[in-house]
């Protein structure tokens, strides 16, 4: 793997980042995990911890000025995968959706009719719960963006 492969994570309300670990671990892939506060993260030369300011997206910004062609980011946010697919990143959602050019588009307007309805005062629910599911797919879909990387 180039030593410039990086995993970027979008990390204050990530699921998955002990996935991540083991994963990056097995291919031996830096891991920026990028939080607003401290948070522990496994002892290992591999995983940084960046500490942020709170200001509002100081962690997207973070991510989106270090994302590129060999950057996997981690994010549920959807203004960051556009921001980052942009940059050339491959970018995956925490439930293992897979963000592309080709889909984007269709989550930022799916986001936008979402905020209008609450906006207006309609009771719109949030995400279903995060599953095991949710869990296999995402393992799945980095395993899968490293090993495209790879080759």
């Amino acid at each position: 793997m180039d030593a410039a492969t990086q995993i970027l994570v979008d990390a204050d309300a990530c699921p998955v980042k002990d996935e991540i670990y083991r994963v990056a671990e097995r291919y031996g892939i830096k891991v920026l995990i990028v939080a607003n506060s401290y948070m522990r993260i496994p002892r290992d030369q591999d995983i940084e911890l960046v500490v942020v300011s709170a200001d509002f997206d100081a962690a997207d910004d973070y991510i989106a000025e270090r994302a590129n062609e060999n950057s996997i980011v981690v994010t549920a946010d959807i203004l960051l995968a556009d921001r980052c697919i942009k940059s050339g990143a491959t970018v995956i959602g925490n439930s293992g959706k897979l963000f592309t050019d080709n889909s984007i588009g269709g989550a930022i307007a799916t986001r936008a009719i979402m905020a209008d309805l609450r906006a207006g005062g309609d009771a719109v629910g949030g995400p279903p719960p995060f599953s095991k599911a949710d869990r296999s797919r995402f393992l799945q879909a980095l395993d899968q963006a490293i090993v495209r990387m790879k080759n």
